[in-house]
């Protein structure tokens, strides 16, 4: 679960990095040709011999890739058929111009959603749909579907702001410059009402904006 909380039970000696997802496709080029449109990375498209064929692509900003192909697993194309998989989130910083990015690219993506209660509306043939992103707060409950050509099934979530223990305070860090962008206007519009409430300019607003996107990022309580 994206939303999920953290657990206190324990920390493992060794990180593990999830770093690739494998998706079952029918058509390997139809594939290739999607993704690339979608403007991800391809990071490889090889081969080890007749009918054997790996190609891997990364989302922007991501620590985890896709791979799909030929033969990866003794099969034509993989052990699962193909458009089986579901519910590959992407989290974004903005859902509106994440979405409108996917449409410019061609992509038939839904309309921004959220859900009337609870979070089982993100998946197909679940009702409560409610069209239009979360109302404010609005982290972890905006989103937007799209599918490959074979049906496998990604979901776009908004998360401006991270559930407590998701993320180190002293590791903050950013996915590309459209999230830290993202950022700096979210601590600008918070810093304003700041000021308003001081009833004065801010000198030490470069502290200020440090401050509220590390705790937003960490989820931690925002400086008022």
């Amino acid at each position: 679960m994206a939303n999920g909380s953290g657990n206190d039970a324990g920390s493992a000696s060794v990180a593990m990095k999830l770093e690739v997802a494998v998706i079952p496709v029918a058509d390997v080029d139809r594939a290739k040709q999607f993704y690339a449109r979608l403007g991800w990375r391809l990071d490889a498209d090889v081969s080890s011999g007749p009918g054997s064929r790996l190609i891997q692509f990364t989302p922007p900003g991501s620590g985890c890739s896709i791979q799909f192909g030929e033969n990866l697993f003794g099969a034509t194309v993989s052990s699962a058929a193909p458009g089986s998989l579901q519910g590959l989130y992407l989290i974004v910083s903005d859902i509106a111009v994440a979405r409108a990015e996917l449409i410019a690219r061609g992509v038939d993506a839904s309309e921004v959603f959220h859900c009337a209660s609870g979070y089982a509306c993100r998946f197909p043939g679940n009702d409560g749909r409610v069209s239009g992103p979360q109302p404010e707060p609005g982290s972890y409950g905006s989103f937007a579907t799209f599918s490959d050509p074979d049906g496998n099934g990604w979901l776009l979530q908004e998360v401006t702001t991270r559930l407590p223990g998701r993320v180190d305070p002293a590791a903050t860090s950013f996915g590309s410059a459209s999230d830290l962008a993202s950022a700096l206007r979210r601590a600008a519009a918070a810093h304003g009402q700041h000021e308003k409430r001081i009833g004065r300019a801010d000198p030490n607003w470069p502290d200020w904006y440090a401050e509220y996107m590390v705790r937003e990022q960490a989820g931690q309580e925002l400086p008022q």
